[in-house]
Order: structure tokens, then C-alpha cells, then sequence
């Protein structure tokens, strides 16, 4: 399979690509690499579909959000959660669509913020349960045998600046979460959320 993974210098992204490149070609793409994307920006996904053409699978591990206490939250930063982490990924879902191959697949990144309370995290809690909801019900309407999914992993092993926001939290290797796109991309289920 020809697998496009967005964000693939971060520590999700390039645990993704390692793993997937070891049985298929990965194209690598972020804001720094040889292929670049900014998700803030639609015309730069429709320009990186453009020119890295048709592929199989797109692997979307990039979305950040302000981690501020509730009080402190303005109208502009849930504006800017939805932007990033939210619509990103869903225009790059709408962009893709004509550019993922019949029986291809997509899959996003959420988070356990969409089903657990921390501290900070209203803003993310929005954008991962809205992306989450987005995933299922962009399944029912898939076209060509396209397949949709999430991945939505804890607190990271490798992100120790987080680990104090996540009191109390399991913590998970990249390594598993690598996995668990993996299934996503060679699997067959659609419309799932992989909670890890």
C-alpha cells in the first residue's frame, strides 16, 4: 500500500510511519518535512494531495489545542481548537476523498480527553469528542468501500511535560499507539474509535 501519514516528525506520527514503512511505501509529510501540509490551511492540503497523488491510506497524527483552565478559555481559543485539531483533519478527510484509492482508508488522531475530565482540558475535550462523533458518522457515508477511523490514545510515555496533567493516568508507549494505526490502515473496521 502507498500510505500518506500527516505529522510524521512528531512522536505518534514517526512511531506511525516506522512501523507502517516496514510493509509499505510511506509518504512522510508535516509543516517540516519534503512533503508539507499545514492542516490550518485547506488550500495547502488541497496542494499536498495534489502532489503527492493517489494513495491507499492517510494516517493523520497532528491537532493541537490550548490547555488552559476553564475560566481562563476565551471564545478564541475553542476557535482555535476547532481549527487545528478539528477541522484539519475533517478537510483533510473532504480534500482526500478523491485521492484515496476504492477500499482505501483514513485515520484520525483524538484523544482520552473525549471520555475523561483533566484539569485545562475543556478546549481538547471539545475538538476530540467532536472529531470522535465526525469519524462515526462520516463511516455511514464513506464512499467507494472507504473506510474511517480514530485513534485516541492516553497520556504518552515519551511526553513527560504532560504526565503532571494526567494525575493518575496510565501511560502508553508510542509504540502501541503506532500499533493500533496499523490496525486501522490493514484492517477492516470502519467507523471505530481505537481507545488505548
Amino acid at each position: 500500500m502507498r500510505i500518506l501519514v500527516i505529522g510524521a516528525t512528531g512522536i505518534v506520527g514517526a512511531a506511525a510511519a516506522d512501523l507502517l514503512e516496514a510493509d509499505h511505501e510511506v509518504i512522510r509529510a508535516s509543516r517540516g518535512s519534503k512533503v508539507t501540509v499545514d492542516l490550518t490551511d485547506r488550500a495547502s492540503i488541497r496542494d499536498m494531495f495534489a502532489s503527492v497523488g493517489t494513495v491507499d491510506a492517510v494516517v493523520s497524527c497532528t491537532g493541537s489545542v490550548p490547555f488552559k483552565p476553564l475560566a481562563e478559555l476565551e471564545e478564541q481559543d475553542f476557535h482555535a481548537a476547532f481549527a487545528d485539531k478539528v477541522m484539519g483533519q475533517v478537510n483533510l478527510v473532504t480534500e482526500g476523498l478523491s485521492h484515496v484509492a476504492d477500499g482505501g482508508s483514513f485515520t484520525l488522531t483524538t484523544g482520552i480527553l473525549a471520555r475523561e475530565p483533566i484539569a485545562t482540558g475543556a478546549a481538547a475535550s471539545l475538538a476530540n469528542g467532536a472529531l470522535e462523533s465526525f469519524v462515526m458518522a462520516a463511516s455511514a457515508e464513506m464512499p467507494r468501500g472507504i473506510r474511517i477511523n480514530a485513534v485516541s490514545p492516553t497520556v504518552l510515555v515519551e511526553a513527560e511535560n504532560y504526565h503532571a496533567s494526567f494525575p493518575g493516568f496510565p501511560q502508553v508507549p508510542a509504540a502501541d499507539v503506532a500499533r493500533a494505526f496499523v490496525r486501522s490502515v490493514q484492517g477492516v473496521e470502519t467507523g471505530r474509535v481505537f481507545a488505548l
